[in-house]
């Protein structure tokens, strides 16, 4: 099987948090075509695979993450989702939506298309402002008003947070033993989830 990809343009420019909004508004408008057969997202089943194959950390943080994702996975099972299930692209944040050379927003890095709680593609753009200050109150709010909801007024966003964060760390993990910046980062993070402080130094990957 091959596929064709269109390049985006030749130099790598980013779009805005609005833009994102949009084009995440419009998919999840969208009607899954019968012929797709998207899978099903388990955001738990990922996290424990990736814990699984986390070789490269000193074991007293594998048992500190592995403790972690036992106790959110408990508190996620008890959720009540108010948005409603579908399509989702999986990995909705600013760092994969490029402007194309004719001027346009598009959505790159599709291989976490889904189907899902909407909520999923709303949770990183959320905590990007809330925890960690990528985005300015200013971007957050033109987010929520151009997608129509805002996930930190449900109540289980705080879940939702903890989940996708933890999976942030332990994606990161990974990269320790083949990168200084990232082993320093991933060092900076942890202490951050032991002493429930420094998320505002956190630093993008």
């Amino acid at each position: 099987m091959v596929t064709f990809w269109e390049s985006v343009q030749e130099t790598e420019e980013y779009a805005t948090v609005g833009e994102l909004a949009d084009l995440v508004r419009r998919l999840h408008w969208l009607e899954e075509p019968e012929f797709l057969g998207l899978p099903y997202f388990d955001p738990l089943a990922k996290l424990a695979a990736s814990l699984d194959g986390l070789d490269g950390i000193a074991e007293e943080d594998r048992t500190f993450l592995e403790e972690r994702a036992a106790r959110i996975a408990k508190d996620y099972d008890r959720l009540d989702f108010v948005l409603p299930f579908g399509m989702i692209h999986g990995d909705a944040s600013i760092g994969n939506i490029l402007r194309h050379r004719d001027g346009r927003a598009v959505l790159i890095d599709l291989d976490g298309f889904a189907l899902a709680p909407r909520g999923w593609d709303l949770v990183q753009t959320a905590i990007f402002y809330d925890r960690y200050g990528w985005h300015t109150k200013t971007e957050y709010a033109e987010f929520v008003h151009r997608y129509g909801f805002d996930l930190m007024n449900w109540p289980g966003y705080e879940t939702l947070s903890d989940l996708r964060e933890l999976m942030m760390v332990s994606w990161l993990g990974h990269q320790v033993a083949t990168s200084e910046s990232s082993a320093a980062e991933f060092a900076r993070r942890m202490r951050s989830f032991r002493t429930g402080e420094g998320r505002g130094e956190w630093r993008p990957i």
